[in-house]
Order: C-alpha cells, then sequence, then structure tokens
C-alpha cells in the first residue's frame, strides 16, 4: 500500500491507498516541533489501529511547512529506508504545467490538487480547498495551473472575530437556524456559514468567466477539513472530493517511480 502524507498549516492528513482506493486516513494536529523519531511514534501507533497490519511499499509526502518537511525526510530515511518514497517538491515531476509568475512559490498541494482533479474530472477546473486559508485554484483544459486566489480560512476568521470583538466570542462552526440570526451565536454563524458561501460563489463565478468561454464547462471541486461546512450552502460546487490532495500525491508517486 502506498502512504500518502499531506502536511498543513494546522492539521497533517494521512491515508493509505490501495491503488487509487483510500482504504485508511487519519488526520492529527500539525505540530513542528516534532521530531523524527516523534512522527514515527505517532505514525506506528496509527498504523497499529488497523485491524490486518498495512504491507507499506511506497510513501509519498507533501507538505506547507518546511520544519515539518525536514523531519518527513528524516522520518523516510531512518524508520523506511528500505520503502520507496517521494518527497513533492519544486523540480520533482507532477505533469501539470505551472503558468505563474513564479511557479516555485506555488504551494506543493496546490498543485497536487490541480493534478488530481484534472486526471478525475478534467478540465477546465477550479478547486476550492477549506484549510487554513481557503484556496481557489484554476486549471485548463489542457491541464495548466494558471493561479488562483488565496482568501482567510473559516478557522482564522472566527478566532480573529472573537479576539477583537469586545462582545463576540467563538461558536461552533455550524448552520443556524435561518440566516436572520435571532441571538450573537446564530448571527455569527450566519455570517460564517453563509458569508463563506457567498465568497465561494462570487468567486467561483469570477474565476470561471475567465477560464473558460462557457463557465458552465467548469468544474468547480471541493476539499479539505473544513469543506462540509459550506459546500450545502453553495450553488458552485458540483463535486466533493475530501482526499484529493491524496490522490494527488498517489499520481505524482506513481509518475516518479
Amino acid at each position: 500500500m502506498l502512504l500518502t502524507i499531506d502536511v498543513g498549516n494546522t492539521h497533517t492528513v494521512l491515508g493509505l491507498l490501495d491503488g487509487p482506493q483510500v482504504v485508511e486516513h487519519w488526520r492529527i494536529a500539525t505540530e513542528p516541533r516534532r521530531t523524527a523519531d516523534e512522527l514515527a511514534v505517532v505514525l506506528r501507533s496509527l498504523l497499529s489501529t488497523r485491524e490486518s497490519p498495512a504491507e507499506i511499499d511506497g510513501i509519498a509526502v507533501c507538505s506547507t511547512v518546511p520544519a515539518v518537511l525536514h523531519e518527513m525526510r528524516q522520518l523516510c530515511r531512518r524508520y523506511f529506508a528500505d520503502v520507496p518514497h517521494l518527497i513533492v517538491e519544486p523540480g520533482v515531476r507532477t505533469g501539470v504545467p505551472v503558468l505563474t509568475d513564479n511557479p516555485k512559490e506555488v504551494g506543493t498541494d496546490r498543485i497536487l490538487n490541480a493534478l488530481a482533479a484534472v486526471a478525475l474530472h478534467g478540465g477546465p477546473a477550479v478547486v476550492v480547498d477549506f484549510g487554513t486559508a481557503t484556496t481557489f485554484d484554476a486549471v485548463t483544459a489542457k491541464g495548466e495551473y494558471v493561479g488562483g486566489a488565496i482568501a482567510p480560512g473559516i478557522e482564522i476568521s472566527v478566532d480573529a472575530l472573537g479576539a477583537r470583538g469586545a462582545q463576540l466570542r467563538k461558536v461552533e462552526i455550524a448552520r443556524p437556524r435561518s440566516v436572520i440570526g435571532r441571538n450573537t451565536v446564530e448571527a455569527l454563524q450566519s455570517g460564517i456559514v453563509f458569508g463563506f458561501a457567498g465568497q465561494v460563489d462570487g468567486l467561483v463565478a469570477r474565476m470561471s468567466a475567465e477560464l473558460a468561454d462557457d463557465p458552465d464547462d467548469v468544474t468547480v471541486i471541493a476539499t479539505g477539513g473544513l469543506a462540509p461546512v459550506v459546500i450545502e450552502e453553495t450553488r458552485s460546487i458540483d463535486v466533493h472530493e475530501p482526499w484529493l490532495t491524496l490522490h494527488g500525491l498517489r499520481l505524482a508517486y506513481e509518475r516518479n517511480s
């Protein structure tokens, strides 16, 4: 099986893939101070929760946190020395042409999302990733990554509002009874859920109009841990792919094997 590890700013998502099928997955907090030895303990503990031990015959890793990426290299070298592994970084073949001003500054997770989006659903496409930041990535019909947009993530916005609002507080991120909140908690939830849904629809409409002559030809794919909070309230999301980045890691590993 292929072990895929997607290290984000807030969470790290790990998955076991048997071909294109995600047979197991875990989500843990990203802790930049963890050493390779500590990561090995966590990983072995997670793998031990399976009823039958997994035979790891490959590892693919991407990271937006440089400190964690260094420790992931050490993890692979020390604890999985006999297992082929791929660290996705600038220079690694993905098959995705990156047509931005500075391709090296584009996060590897965004490139992998574009790779998986085209492989699974074709282009043109817009990928909306609900993570620490909410990112919007545009992919042409030829599979080219042409850029995107970055907005503050849902949790970042909630934290900022609670910290800066004298009479406001953090609330559960959930759909309220109605758009018009009848109390402070519902008013905050309305602004979060319906506000972000409106943001998604607005940005997707603008990007689709630039990406294709007919915006209806653009497939809009949602991914990321917070996607379920918003996607039911949007008009523009066509597909929910919770493991899009893991599939991108699989495809990149296959291309570089």
